[in-house]
């Protein structure tokens, strides 16, 4: 099978491993199916997840192996649109890998290894926080846009000084709107007695009037 150099070792491409189980293993078959596919949450947001599983049957039906994979929508470029079909290959290189075929240097087919390696890239390319921008961050945690610095933080390379700064200063905030939110109800519940008050007070004197009245 031909294989690709990825940084010095040779890998199978799934697409080889298919062509030979196709011509080696003509009443076999290969079956698959999403297993899940939700949304969890991935630093604090939500992630379209995939997870599909691959099974290979021999001509009874008895599955001989299997494989399985997960991908995140828009973790890579191909992932932005093509997800879930790049989850079923991986899944599908995997349950051949297992079965044996071209595993001689690994069962990671090379388009997984060539994911990896993406998803690599993509995470390595984050920007370094500058100074004006962490110092615009620290004003919006004051105004309490804690939401958008923190989305913001996911998108650069913090030093452990801007890191720590930053999260002592939205735990701070966070504890001082819940305090603004606790002294807002006291507030409010002591206006609702104030009213109560009232209303029972100008009940008590319609009713002393009609009791005069009625004298």
């Amino acid at each position: 099978m031909k294989t690709i150099n990825i940084h010095g070792k040779e890998y199978v491409e799934v697409n080889e491993r298919i062509k030979y189980f196709r011509e080696n293993f003509k009443d076999w078959a290969l079956t698959g199916d999403i297993v899940r596919l939700e949304t969890i949450i991935i630093n604090e947001k939500e992630c379209l997840m995939c997870v599909f599983k691959s099974e290979v049957r021999n001509p009874e039906g008895v599955v001989k192996s299997t494989g399985t994979a997960y991908e995140i929508l828009g973790s890579t470029y191909i992932n932005k649109t093509s997800f879930i079909e790049n989850c079923e290959t991986s899944a599908n290189g995997r349950a051949l890998g297992n079965l044996g075929i071209g595993i001689d240097t690994s069962i990671a087919s090379a388009d997984e290894v060539n994911l990896a390696i993406s998803q690599k890239e993509i995470k390595s390319k984050k920007e370094k926080l500058n100074n004006d921008k962490y110092q615009a961050m620290i004003v919006y945690i004051g105004e309490g846009k804690i939401d958008v610095v923190k989305d913001k933080m996911k998108n650069y390379k913090l030093t452990k000084k801007q890191k720590t700064t930053l999260d002592k200063l939205i735990k701070e905030q966070i504890e001082e709107i819940n305090k603004t939110g606790e002294q807002e109800k006291k507030e409010e519940a002591r206006f609702n007695s104030i009213t109560e008050i009232n209303e029972g007070l100008a009940a008590t004197m319609r009713e002393y009037g009609d009791l005069n009245n009625n004298q």
